[in-house]
């Protein structure tokens, strides 16, 4: 089975269609290269929603990968293991946190932080039983659980999917106003993602998330920053929130701390956060099993060894610089940070789908993302001669649309 219409039927036979995928089918990968069953070869500018920043079939990590399977994979936390303490010593003193609580996904993070926030409220600030809110913005995106779906503002995430847990207060993204005037003595957190990547690549105002954080700070509300997407050294910095020197109280962090071959994540946060709980308060079968250690523990060193956020910085500015220099009806605005790039796309004239559907025609794949932006997530290994042939062939296809009959 190896043509686009077998597979696209049998998934289709056999699974949920939850997703809409471009009409290629993938095999292998090296560096910021797919190919796929008839040998064709894409530059990936999508990096699977950032959890490939490091690049496909890394060395390094398919070496770690392979040796610590071969030793010991899942045991659960029943018992301790060799590689768990090192990994959560050295993401501690990378974030500059205290504690974390590792899980898979991160939706899975999200969900420790949504817990940890309200037990945090009840046993140290004192907010009155099952009364705990969390402040959200609108335009976010924290996973598909029910709770995450829950702090929505996308209605199609909630369609048909309540009733939903209370607790959740929406505001605006960008604004510190409505911040202030939504806190509450029943206010636990505040959970905000740096940079919306799925509401768009909206980034805000400079200054935004420092202002945030001496409201929170003012208020005795926890300041949690959701950095599955942005953390890591995507943005050009390890955390996207570093770029406003804020230190917040919790952090969540996954997708590319997988090395883009396991899923891992983890809930960071402060002492007197995280050690609120006690055995039974919380746990996963695989979260921090030996294997994601170790996996987890080598992407982190490799971030640092090869020197991937510094290039994610330098790479990000040249990439925009060149993005910017286009001159298409198409472009609306284009927008980001480090290697973190949307493409505004002008709904008049041609829909995000199509432009990426066109890109991959030419050898490019990503994805659209809030229906009208193309996102440009490479991975972080990218340099200049890749960009260039990139924004070449993004130039090409936003042409083709306007000098079609």
């Amino acid at each position: 089975m190896t043509s686009i219409n077998a597979i696209e039927t049998a998934e289709r036979r056999f699974g949920a269609s939850n997703y809409h995928p471009l009409p290629v089918v993938l095999t292998h990968g090296e560096g910021c290269y797919v190919w796929d069953t008839e040998e064709h070869r894409y530059l990936d500018m999508m990096s699977a929603y950032s959890a490939v920043s490091h690049g496909h079939a890394n060395p390094r990590l398919i070496a770690t990968m392979t040796r610590q399977a071969s030793q010991l994979g899942v045991v659960s936390r029943a018992f301790y293991s060799d590689q768990l303490a090192p990994f959560l010593e050295k993401l501690c003193n990378l974030s500059g946190m205290d504690m974390a609580l590792p899980m898979n996904t991160g939706s899975e993070a999200v969900e420790t932080g949504i817990k940890a926030a309200r037990k945090w409220a009840y046993e140290v600030k004192g907010v009155a039983p099952d009364k705990a809110e969390i402040i959200v913005c609108r335009g976010n995106f924290h996973g598909r659980t029910i709770a995450a779906v829950a702090m929505s503002s996308e209605a199609q995430y909630r369609k048909n999917f309540g009733p939903f847990p209370d607790g959740f207060r929406l505001i605006d993204y960008n604004d510190t106003e409505a911040l202030k005037a939504t806190i509450n003595e029943n206010t636990a957190a505040f959970i905000v993602e740096p940079i919306q990547g799925e509401g768009g690549i909206i980034v805000p105002g400079k200054g935004y998330l420092s202002q945030c954080a001496e409201i929170c700070r003012q208020h005795n509300v926890l300041l949690i920053c959701d950095e599955i997407q942005t953390g890591l050294g995507r943005t050009g910095s390890f955390l996207a929130c570093d770029h406003d020197a804020v230190r917040p109280d919790g952090l969540m962090l996954g997708k590319a701390l997988g090395g883009g071959l396991y899923p891992v994540s983890a809930f960071l946060a402060r002492r007197s956060i995280l050690d609120r709980f006690t055995p039974g308060d919380h746990g996963s079968t695989f979260g921090g099993n030996p294997l994601a250690a170790a996996i987890a523990s080598e992407a982190l060193q490799i971030l640092i060894d090869d020197a991937l956020i510094d290039n994610s910085a330098k790479m990000g500015r040249y990439m925009a610089a060149a993005l910017n220099t286009l001159q298409s009806p198409l472009i609306t605005s284009i927008r980001g940070r480090g290697l973190l790039l949307g493409i505004e796309i002008n709904p008049q004239h041609a829909t995000a789908r199509q432009v990426c559907e066109r890109l991959m025609e030419r050898g490019i794949l990503t994805k659209e993302t809030h229906n009208t932006v193309v996102r440009l997530a490479p991975p972080l290994i990218i340099d200049k001669s890749k960009i260039d042939w990139a924004v070449d062939r993004i130039n090409a296809t936003l042409q083709s649309f306007t000098n079609q009959p």
